[in-house]
């Protein structure tokens, strides 16, 4: 018996390692199941060179009239380095979602430095897309981006 609440005690231990102190903006927040669907689709868009990493580079496109889809990491401190971000994206129509961790969005977009926020672009910026390609990333996109705003639609 002591050997399950043991391991049971154990588990939730690391749970709570895994779950950073969440930003108290960081809603809509995305589940297990938008989390990895989302990180999916971030890893296919920096293989395919259409993502955009950083708040500087992503406030940029977006201020140029780049579409796409923006993935906040919630467990950024100090909180005011991506307060704006949300509020660019609602101005121009662009679907936004919280991820809990910084670290897992870096290792998504193939990067070893944690990520504040990425863009996910539909096309790319530079040069073109094969055809299965642009295909494939089209549909991981308009999946999430569908689940994001019925998210954000229960949220708001």
């Amino acid at each position: 018996m002591g050997s399950d609440s043991e391991t049971e005690r154990v588990q939730k231990e690391k749970e709570r390692k895994k779950t950073p102190s969440l930003a108290p903006i960081a809603k809509p927040l995305a589940g297990k199941k938008l989390c990895k669907r989302t990180f999916k689709l971030v890893r296919r868009a920096a293989e395919q060179k259409c993502l955009k990493r950083g708040v500087k580079e992503v406030v940029k496109s977006i201020r140029r009239g780049h579409k796409g889809l923006c993935v906040i990491a919630g467990n950024i401190s100090p909180i005011d380095v991506i307060t704006h971000v949300p509020i660019l994206c609602e101005e121009n129509d662009i679907p936004y979602i919280y991820v809990p961790s910084k670290e897992d969005l870096a290792n998504a977009g193939s990067t070893k430095r944690p990520t504040c926020c990425v863009l996910v672009l539909t096309k790319p910026s530079k040069g073109e897309l094969g055809p299965e390609e642009q295909e494939k990333l089209k549909a991981d996109y308009d999946q999430v981006a569908t689940e994001v705003s019925e998210l954000t639609a229960t949220l708001f």
